[in-house]
C-alpha cells in the first residue's frame, strides 16, 4: 500500500515540478489538486480491499500462532489510516516540487516525533502492547496529513480545489507516470515477501533478525529515500526550464552524496554492531545475523543507492518504464534466485549474501541509462551541449 502511495506521489511531484519549471503556476495548482484527489481515492480503496484479505495474506507470508495474531490485530488498526498516509506523502511531494524542502521535512519529522513519543506511552504506559504501536502510527498519520496540508494548501496555496473534469483530464498523464512508478515500488515489498518466506524456514530467530534489519535500514540509510525524493523535483524543474547541464550535475551530485552517506552509515553499523545487538536484546542466531547484516549492509546499499537515484531520474524525466524494468530486474533476477541459492548453501547468512549480490549490476547499469536518458532528451530538444 505504501508502494502505491509512493508511485502516486511521484506522479504528483513530477507533474507539479514540471509545470512550475515552465512558469505555469495555475497548471501546477490544478495538477496538484487532481493528483491529491487521486491519492485520497486510491488510499481509501486500498484499505477497503486489503482488510478482508488480511488473514489470507498473513498465512501466505508464513505467519502463524502468536505472530499471526499480533500482525492481524496490528494491521486491522493501521490499514484504515492509509488514506491519511497517502495525503501526507502527496503533500510532502508537492512541497518538494515547490522547492520547500524544509516544510516537506516537517511532514515526515512530525510523524516520526509523534511515533517516537507515543509508542512507549501507548505500548507500556497504557499497557496496549503491539496494538499501542498501531494506534501510535494512526495518530502520527493524522499529524503527517495535517502538517502537509498546512504547508501545501495554507502556506503555498499550490493545491487547487479538485474538480471532477480536471481529474478526468489529468488522470491519463498522472497514471502514465504513476503506473510504472507503482510497479517499480511494488518490486521491493514483493521481493521482501519472498525473502521473508525464505528466512521463515530458519525459524523465529531468523524472522526476529529480519525485523531488526527492517528497523535499522530506515535509520542507517534513510538519507537515500530522502535523496531519491529530492532529486526528482530538481530534475523535473530543470527539464521544464531546458537546463540539461543542471540535470546532469544534479544526477552526479546525488550519486556522490548517496555513496558518501552510505559509507558513513556503514562505518557506524560496523563499529556499533555489538551495541545494536544489545539494544535490541538479540541473542543466538538473531544476534549472529544482525552482526552479519551490519558488515554486509554497506556494499549492498551503495548500489541500491545508485538504483534509487537513477529511478528518480527515470520517473521525473518521462522514462518511468525504465525504473520499473530495473527495479523488477533487481527484485527478481537479481534477488530471488540468488536468495534461494544462498539459503540452500549458506543458510540464512547465505540468503542475505545472495539477496545483496543482485544490487551491484542493476545499480550501475541503471545509473548509466539515466545519464543516457538526459542526453537523449537534450538531443530531442536540440539544445547545445
Amino acid at each position: 500500500m505504501i508502494s502505491i502511495n509512493i508511485g502516486l506521489m511521484i506522479a504528483a511531484t513530477a507533474l507539479t515540478a514540471r509545470r512550475l519549471g515552465s512558469d505555469d503556476r495555475e497548471g501546477a495548482r490544478r495538477i496538484a489538486g487532481s493528483t491529491m484527489a487521486l491519492m485520497a481515492l486510491a488510499g481509501i480503496a486500498l484499505s477497503v480491499i486489503a482488510l478482508p484479505l488480511l488473514p489470507w495474506l498473513l498465512r501466505l507470508l508464513g505467519a502463524h500462532d502468536e505472530s499471526y495474531a499480533v500482525a492481524l490485530s496490528f494491521l486491522t488498526i493501521v490499514l484504515p489510516s492509509n488514506v491519511l498516509m497517502a495525503l501526507g506523502m502527496g503533500y510532502s511531494g508537492i512541497l518538494r516540487a515547490v522547492g520547500d524542502a524544509r516544510r516537506a521535512m516537517f511532514v515526515t519529522l512530525g510523524g516520526g516525533l509523534a511515533t517516537a513519543g507515543l509508542d512507549p506511552l501507548f505500548i507500556f504506559g497504557f499497557g496496549l502492547g503491539p496494538d499501542g504501536a498501531a494506534w501510535a502510527i494512526v495518530v502520527s498519520r493524522v499529524i503527517i496529513a495535517a502538517v502537509g496540508f498546512h504547508g501545501a494548501v495554507r502556506v503555498h496555496r499550490i493545491v487547487a480545489r479538485p474538480r471532477w473534469a480536471a481529474l478526468v483530464a489529468d488522470l491519463p498523464g498522472a497514471m502514465a507516470i504513476a503506473g510504472p512508478a507503482i510497479l517499480t515500488n511494488l518490486s521491493t515489498p514483493v521481493a521482501n515477501a519472498v525473502f521473508a518466506s525464505v528466512m521463515a524456514r530458519f525459524g523465529d530467530a531468523a524472522m526476529a533478525a529480519m525485523a531488526i534489519m527492517d528497523r535499522l535500514v530506515p535509520v542507517a540509510f534513510g538519507v537515500l529515500f530522502a535523496l531519491s525524493g529530492a532529486v526528482g523535483p530538481i530534475l523535473g524543474q530543470n527539464w521544464g526550464a531546458g537546463r540539461y547541464d543542471r540535470m546532469r550535475r544534479g544526477l552526479t551530485d546525488s550519486t556522490l552524496c548517496a555513496i558518501a552517506c552510505v559509507l558513513l552509515a556503514w562505518l557506524a553499523l560496523v563499529l556499533l554492531r555489538e551495541q545494536i545487538v544489545l539494544a535490541f536484546g538479540a541473542t543466538g542466531l538473531t544476534a549472529e545475523l544482525v552482526r552479519f547484516f551490519c558488515l554486509l549492509a554497506g556494499p549492498m546499499w551503495v548500489f541500491v543507492g545508485l538504483l534509487f537515484v537513477a529511478n528518480a531520474a527515470f520517473n521525473n524525466l518521462g522514462m518511468p518504464i525504465l525504473s520499473t524494468l530495473f527495479s523488477w530486474g533487481r527484485a527478481t533476477l537479481g534477488t530471488m534466485p540468488l536468495g534461494f541459492l544462498g539459503a540452500h548453501y549458506g543458510g540464512p547468512k547465505g540468503a542475505l549474501l545472495g539477496s545483496a549480490a543482485g544490487a551491484v549490476i542493476f545499480g550501475v547499469v541503471a545509473l548509466i541509462y539515466a545519464y543516457r536518458g538526459i542526453a537523449r532528451l537534450e538531443r530531442r530538444a536540440g539544445a547545445p551541449r
